[in-house]
């Protein structure tokens, strides 16, 4: 079998609103030029630039990804650091599916951050490895994609809180719309301005 390495990172860790989203990302031919998709970590890109280096990447049959989503009512029961854990867990879980079906095996698992995982294949946390890693760049892009998209959709349904614009985060109209409506059912009631 062959064996490369997965990348793994998250989006939404920081918001009052809406689940934290993991993907875990492979490049299954290692001389495939990502350089030319402009990777960097998301937050260095336009969501414009996001969106056009994640179709780049959806339609690319060497890139394979997996998705690991944890809601906000299981963020509040088992707090934001657990539950970012599960959806990279998840998020893993479903990639290693799709690579046995290519009869591909990870060999080294790099997690974006100072924390590991619970699975069995090798893993090393590498705090601002989406600044360095090709695969945690990839998951990165994908993640906040993933999840803004999310969050646009959650808008139409909570039209009062303007997730489309803020995604969730604790922007000043946020919460001002916090103190007057108080929370939705998708806010997270653990977090301080949600209580």
């Amino acid at each position: 079998m062959k064996k490369i390495i997965i990348g793994i990172d998250e989006a939404g860790r920081g918001p009052l609103a809406g689940p934290v989203v993991a993907v875990a990302c492979s490049v299954l031919h290692t001389r495939y030029p990502m350089r030319h998709t402009k990777l960097r970590d998301s937050k260095a890109l336009s969501p414009k630039q996001r969106e056009q280096i994640y179709s780049e990447l959806l339609y690319n049959p060497q890139v394979e990804w997996g998705i690991g989503q944890v809601s906000e009512k299981q963020i509040d029961k088992i707090n934001i650091l657990q539950a970012t854990r599960l959806a990279m867990e998840k998020a893993f879980h479903s990639l290693q599916k799709k690579l046995h079906k290519r009869g591909v095996e990870p060999q080294l698992v790099i997690i974006d951050g100072n924390f590991l995982i619970n699975i069995s294949t090798p893993q090393r946390a590498i705090v601002k490895a989406d600044t360095t890693v090709m695969q945690c760049m990839a998951a990165s892009i994908v993640a906040k994609v993933t999840r803004d998209r999310l969050m646009q959709k959650l808008h139409v349904k909570y039209p009062l809180y303007n997730f489309a614009s803020h995604k969730g985060y604790g922007t000043k109209f946020h919460l001002k719309m916090l103190k007057i409506h108080g929370p939705c059912p998708i806010h997270r009631l653990t977090f301080a301005p949600c209580r």
